[in-house]
Formats: structure tokens, C-alpha cells, sequence
């Protein structure tokens, strides 16, 4: 089953006493369940962006002490920033990650909005999915007027707070207002302008933002007109910090206006206005997606294979996208899904040549066979695709370089998959020995046991059978790139259908050993015969590509 878990990312209005930052966001720890992912500062906007995630009940108590202390640290009535901002926390959103749809985590931020509002006495706000109306969706509109409007809204009763007090009371003018809502992931991103003009980056805002900008129309009237992009929401500010005008931009749903689309479109505006951009800045967090998808981009553009490795990409899109013009960049700090890795979820494949080996060798019975087939499968593909990516980049060839990139794509999608298996024939092992090792007293305890390890079984069967079905898709990577690919590099691709072959040769022993002793007929009649079927394509193919081969070399 899924893990329910969801994110939230509460902005603070203290950037500068890191004290006090650090005091706020430790609260997150103080919850067990809740992995604190980041902190980001900033002093010019006075304002920090924390990010945590877990599952949904702990996740809103973490959220619930970080506001309460944030509310005791912080006094709204001395704070300035170049951020709009209405609160001490000024917006809480909590954001599904997996397991989870957003009609339930709206249903979360309200709950959360209430104990605020009741426990804490902070006027609450609901907005995106949590709202209460549809004029309370857009954050602008509930954090229109900032702090110093509090007191007129909170006597107006058309924006009566969803929970807490209407009435700007003493409490209230320390710590402000908050707005608690559900939303999709949004990618706070900033665009940095090699000018120091607050204007002139606002006109480049209101250029690409959905929003637009006010235009006089013939007849003196003033009339809003779109921008560019969709889903995205913008200002221009002067970041003393760095000594430079910026965008600063939400991009509000990433699969309608990407990281990429926004950066270019930001570009497309400054260069026609005589500005030039140096880069871009992440506050917070971002999914991997957005950074492969922006190397996609610029490679296409490039005419060059996407069929490269995923670090490869990252760097791309990094230098592409000018995320280290301000500092450097850490993907491991700065993608959701590198910081939610757990440790030893990938033991064997991030060791290197020598320490895989060593541990092979050990008295240890894992890594075995099934691991080893899986990573000279894994080998065979990283050969296919190197030919497939030379293809690509061959003098002589630019017609036909996307027809290698997609050969490339799958080869590198291929080589993952063989990677993966690596340690998941290990981690299949482990469930073995954790099912061998459950309690056998009563009758009732020896049936599960005994379901158990029937359960674990059939895991150390299916994934060697997987490995021979990956190895012998990769085959046909290889047939293709000996008879059409560079030839220069025919021979790789026949050392690589070698090593696809001994893959998924090494996967059908580990089949049939790990079928012994099964009791379930009927499954290792069918695991049998899908690997006897799977050897023998794996032999044809293999003959296939070294005949080939050999007629080229």
C-alpha cells in the first residue's frame, strides 16, 4: 500500500535572526514521523520557507508548534521585508505528495485552520483547495492590504477570518494573520536580471505573468491584459543581499508552465527590453521531474541525445537553467526526491567497482548470483546506449539524431530498471530470512509463517525472472545499434549483447533455483515456462547481433 504523505511548507516572516529561524523550524523534530527537508532564508524579503513532510496527522502537529512558536518570537508590528506578508507564519499550505488526494488534504488544512484559529487566537485565512469561497483561493486576495490592512479587513465583514478572532486585538497585532490552505506543489523561483531596477524587472513580471498588467485602452479606460504564461504569479524586487534586480515568481502548477518555459519566456522578455539574464535562484525545494524535463529541453534544442544518465541531466539542467549564478547548487539538498531517499535503499549499486566485488566475495550469501546477473545486464545496456548516444553526436548524422536519442532513452530507461534490480534481489533475500524468522508457537503463528515465506519465495523468483525479461529487451537495443549504429562501435554492441545474454542467463538459474522446494505447482509451472521462453530469445537474439558484428569486424 502507498504512504499517505504529504508536505507542507510554511514561510515565516523572520529572514535575517537565525536564531530565531533556527529556534521555529526545530519544532518540526520535536514530532517523530516528520523529516525536516529545508530551511531557506532570505534577508532582503525578511522571510524563511521551511519544508517538511511525513505523514498527514504528524505533519499538522509539527505544523501546529512551528506556528505557535513562530507567533512567540515573532512581532509583526517591527517587520519590513520585499515579501507581501500579513502574518508571523504568514502562510501555511500543505501539499499531497502520495497516498493522499487533495479533497483530503484540504480537509487537513481546515482542521489544522481551526486549531489555529481556536488555540492560538491568529485570525486564519483558507485558501486554493481549503477555501471557504472562491474569492479566498487566490493567496493574494486574502493577503491583500499585508499586516498594516489587518485592522480595516478584520472589521470587514465580507473578509471575516474562516477561524480565529475578527478583531485586531493585542495578541493579533504581534503575530498578524495566517493564511492555511491545500495546493498543488509550487516551485518558488526567482529569474536575477543584471540590472538594479525594481521597474524594470516589474515590467518583465508583467509581461510573463498570468496576471498581466493594467493597460490604457483608446478611451482612457484602464484594462487588465494577460500575460504570457499560465499558472504563474509574479513581481519585480531589488535583492540588496546580492546587489541585483530579480523576478520572483511562483509558478503555481508546474505541468502547465514548467521551470524551463518560465526561465525562457523571462529571457525572450529582458533581452527586448535590453536586459539580460544571469541566472535563477530556487527558494525551497523542487521535484526532480522539473530538472530532467528542463535538460530535455535544452538537449532537444541542442539536437543532442536525452539518453544520457540522470546526473548528467541534472548538471545539464542546472547550468542551463543558471541555478548556481548566485552560489553553488546541491541537488541533494535542493530535489524532494534526493532528500526523501532513505539510507541504504540502494547499498550495492552506489558502491564502486571494487567494493561491489569485495562484498561479493564475502562469507556473505547476498550479494549472490541474482545481483551479479543484474548488474552485468545493467553493464550490456550502458554498452547499447553508448553507441546509441555516439550514434547521436556523429559527424555527418544530424538527421538522424533523434531517432538514436530515442534508442538512447530506452536503453538508459532499461539500465535503471537492471540497477535497480541489483539490490532489490538482496532486499528479496532479506524478506526471506525476515519471513523465516517470524514465530512459529501456535498452529495460528505456523500458518503465517508459512504464508509468509511462501510470499517472500515467490518475490526471489519474480525478480530474477524480471532481470531476464529487462536483459532481453535490451537485446534489441543492441541489435539495432550493431547493424545501424556508428560503426566504429559495432564491437561494443556485441560485447554488450554478451553481457545482456549472460544477464539473462544468470536470472533463469536463479529462476529455477529459487523454484525448488515451491509449493504452489500451478505459479512454478508458469515461472518455468516463462524463463525457458525468455533463455531462448535471449540465444537467438545474442546470435543475431554477433553475426552482425562479426560480418563488420
Amino acid at each position: 500500500m502507498q504512504r499517505r504523505l504529504i508536505e507542507c511548507v510554511p514561510n515565516i516572516s523572520e529572514g535575517r535572526d537565525r536564531a530565531k529561524i533556527d529556534a521555529i523550524a526545530a519544532m518540526v523534530e520535536t514530532v517523530e514521523g516528520v523529516r525536516l527537508l529545508d530551511v531557506d532564508p532570505g534577508k532582503a524579503t525578511n522571510r524563511t520557507v521551511i519544508t517538511f513532510v511525513g505523514e498527514p496527522e504528524p505533519v499538522c502537529e509539527a505544523a501546529f508548534r512551528l506556528i505557535k512558536k513562530a507567533q512567540e518570537l515573532i512581532d509583526m508590528r517591527g517587520h519590513k521585508g520585499e515579501h507581501p506578508r500579513f502574518g508571523a507564519t504568514d502562510v501555511c499550505p500543505l501539499v499531497p505528495i502520495s497516498g493522499m488526494s487533495m479533497a483530503e488534504t484540504a480537509t487537513f488544512a481546515r482542521k489544522l485552520g481551526e486549531r489555529v484559529g481556536k488555540e492560538l487566537g491568529v485570525p486564519v485565512y483558507c485558501y486554493e483547495f481549503a477555501a471557504s469561497e472562491e474569492k479566498r483561493r487566490n493567496l493574494a486576495n486574502n493577503r491583500s492590504g499585508e499586516y498594516e490592512g489587518l485592522p480595516k479587513k478584520l472589521k470587514d465583514p465580507m473578509w471575516k477570518p474562516d477561524f480565529g478572532p475578527a478583531e485586531f486585538n493585542d495578541s493579533v497585532a504581534k503575530s498578524g494573520a495566517i493564511a492555511i490552505g491545500a495546493r498543488n506543489f509550487l516551485v518558488a523561483y526567482n529569474v536575477n536580471l543584471n540590472t538594479t531596477s525594481t521597474r524594470r524587472a516589474n515590467a518583465i513580471a508583467f509581461d510573463i505573468r498570468e496576471a498581466g498588467r493594467k493597460m490604457k485602452q483608446a478611451d482612457g479606460r484602464e484594462q487588465q491584459v494577460s500575460g504570457k504564461l499560465k499558472a504563474v504569479k509574479g513581481i519585480g524586487w531589488f535583492i540588496e543581499e546580492y546587489g541585483i534586480a530579480q523576478l520572483s515568481l511562483n509558478l503555481t502548477d508546474i505541468t502547465v508552465t514548467p521551470v524551463h518555459i518560465a526561465f525562457d519566456e523571462a529571457c525572450k522578455s529582458a533581452a527586448e527590453r535590453g536586459i539580460r539574464v544571469t541566472g535563477s535562484e530556487l527558494v525551497g525545494l523542487i521535484p526532480k521531474q522539473s530538472l530532467l524535463d528542463a535538460a530535455d529541453f535544452y538537449l532537444a534544442r541542442q539536437e543532442r541525445s536525452l539518453g544520457i544518465s540522470e546526473r548528467e541531466k541534472i548538471k545539464i539542467a542546472v547550468k542551463s537553467l543558471g541555478l548556481d549564478d548566485l552560489g553553488p547548487f546541491d541537488p541533494q539538498k535542493k530535489v524532494i526526491e534526493y532528500m526523501l531517499e532513505e539510507a541504504g535503499a540502494e547499498r550495492l549499486i552506489r558502491m564502486d567497482l571494487k567494493r561491489f566485488s569485495e562484498e561479493t566475495a564475502s562469507e556473505s550469501p547476498a550479494p549472490g548470483g541474482g545481483s551479479v546477473a543484474a548488474y552485468v545486464g545493467a553493464l550490456g545496456a550502458a554498452l547499447g546506449t553508448m553507441v546509441a548516444n555516439l550514434s547521436a553526436h556523429k559527424r555527418g548524422w544530424d538527421e538522424r539524431w533523434s531517432e538514436f536519442s530515442e534508442w538512447a532513452v530506452k536503453g538508459e530507461t532499461l539500465r535503471n530498471e537492471l540497477l535497480f534490480l541489483v539490490d532489490e534481489d538482496t532486499r528479496a533475500f532479506d524478506r526471506i530470512m525476515a519471513a523465516m524468522g517470524l514465530p512459529k508457537g501456535s498452529e495460528e503463528e505456523k500458518k503465517a509463517r508459512k504464508a509468509a515465506i511462501m510470499e517472500a519465495t515467490k518475490g526471489v523468483i519474480n525478480t530474477p525472472l524480471r532481470t531476464m525479461q529487462v536483459c532481453v529487451e535490451s537485446m534489441d537495443l543492441m541489435r539495432a545499434m550493431a547493424a545501424n549504429g556508428l560503426p566504429a562501435s559495432v564491437s561494443d554492441a556485441g560485447v554488450g549483447a554478451l553481457c545482456a545474454r549472460a544477464g539473462a542467463l544468470g536470472g533463469y538459474l536463479n529462476v529455477r533455483i529459487n523454484c525448488t522446494g515451491l509449493d504452489d505447482a500451478a505459479f512454478k509451472t508458469d515461472v518455468l515456462a516463462k524463463a525457458e521462453a525468455l533463455k531462448a530469445k535471449a540465444d537467438l537474439l545474442e546470435a543475431e547481433v554477433m553475426a552482425i558484428t562479426l560480418a563488420k569486424v
